[in-house]
């Protein structure tokens, strides 16, 4: 099992990766949402020319705010900096398109733009179409060194989806989960990216990667999932879940895509967001507020213990071990912790100390 770092992507405090490779962790994932966070290429290139071992990439990229040529030189440009320590996570674009009212990129099209920064980063030439103009396209000057195209960057895609994870299989070199990994939950996700690559021709490699994005609380003695520090440290990660689980509520109607740790604290919640000052056309602006960066006060009743449960690993650290152990077996290579920002160096310091130290 390896373990990574993801923060709330801010320029001027970089050193948090290198904070996080000092005390052992394996990868270092840099989100890309502008409304809210600093620009993750900027923040990547400090991280690269400052650290030495941990891998680091975007956590994840938005191809509706890059196309894709773009994507694929700016993460080939930092490979420049730290070669074969480089991959590109990319998703669809949850927060960073919903937050300003939009919706993610279709799938039809996040697998056209897969294609293309698959092909550009191998270095070839590739038909690629923008404003209904298609033109093949390849990087110039490669001799001159502007990229680094030679040392292979992953691309990891971020799905949860039945068809972002098949075209998973098709297109990456990894997948990333946005949910607390069970065993058998992650297990049937598995069969459908080994099922999207297997309709492609494609076989996955023994190297594919998976890793989950969660975040962990070690228990003090004496402390519950009602304490007031254990939701300090994982309140904003619970909150973003939620959020998450509305907008596809919102979207599809279906009940059943409330995450089961949420549903008694549902319609309570559907009713706090009736109740938004922000007028209903405007409420994108509302609804995402401080996330995965800070817990907002009045969202704080929505943190129960079954919600911390259904999100975050939370335990003594031989609980967590187990809780880890049991989604290794199933095909888990990685354990990402995001924290809110205020609490992210004591997460990262505890998560180390007390539970990577004795796996």
């Amino acid at each position: 099992m390896e373990f990574g770092i993801c923060v709330a992507t801010k320029i001027d405090d970089w050193q948090m990766i290198k904070f996080a490779e000092e005390l052992g962790y394996d990868m270092a994932w840099i989100p890309d949402s502008q409304m809210i966070w600093s620009d993750c290429y900027a923040t990547l290139a400090l991280a690269a020319q400052n650290t030495s071992r941990i891998r680091i990439g975007t956590g994840v990229a938005i191809p509706g705010t890059r196309i894709a040529p773009v994507t694929a030189h700016s993460i080939a440009s930092i490979n420049r900096i730290a070669p074969g320590r480089v991959f590109l996570g990319i998703g669809t674009g949850h927060t960073a398109m919903r937050i300003m009212g939009m919706q993610p990129m279709r799938i039809r099209d996040f697998r056209e733009y897969l294609r293309v920064v698959r092909t550009l980063l191998q270095g070839e030439e590739v038909e690629y179409t923008l404003h209904d103009t298609t033109r093949q396209i390849r990087f110039l000057h490669q001799d001159l060194e502007f990229l680094n195209l030679d040392d292979p960057i992953p691309i990891i895609v971020a799905a949860n989806g039945p068809r972002a994870l098949k075209i998973t299989g098709e297109f990456g070199d990894g997948w990333v989960t946005a949910v607390k990994p069970g065993p058998e939950a992650f297990l049937n996700d598995l069969r459908q990216v080994r099922a999207g690559s297997e309709q492609a021709g494609r076989t996955l490699p023994g190297s594919f990667h998976t890793a989950a994005l969660t975040t962990a609380v070690v228990l003090q003695p004496g402390e519950s999932l009602t304490s007031d520090r254990v939701i300090e440290m994982c309140g904003s990660q619970v909150a973003a879940i939620i959020h998450f689980a509305y907008e596809i509520y919102k979207q599809t109607g279906r009940e059943e895509v409330v995450p089961t740790g949420y549903r008694g604290i549902w319609d309570e919640y559907c009713a706090h967001v009736e109740k938004m000052e922000t007028p209903p056309d405007k409420r994108y602006l509302q609804l995402h507020n401080g996330h995965c960066t800070f817990l907002v006060p009045e969202e704080r009743r929505f943190v129960t213990p079954e919600a911390i449960q259904a999100t975050c690993l939370i335990g003594e650290p031989a609980e967590i071990i187990d809780q880890i152990r049991a989604v290794e077996k199933a095909g888990l290579k990685e354990i990402t912790l995001l924290p809110p920002m205020a609490a992210a160096r004591t997460v990262f310091k505890d998560f180390s100390e007390q539970v990577m130290q004795r796996y």
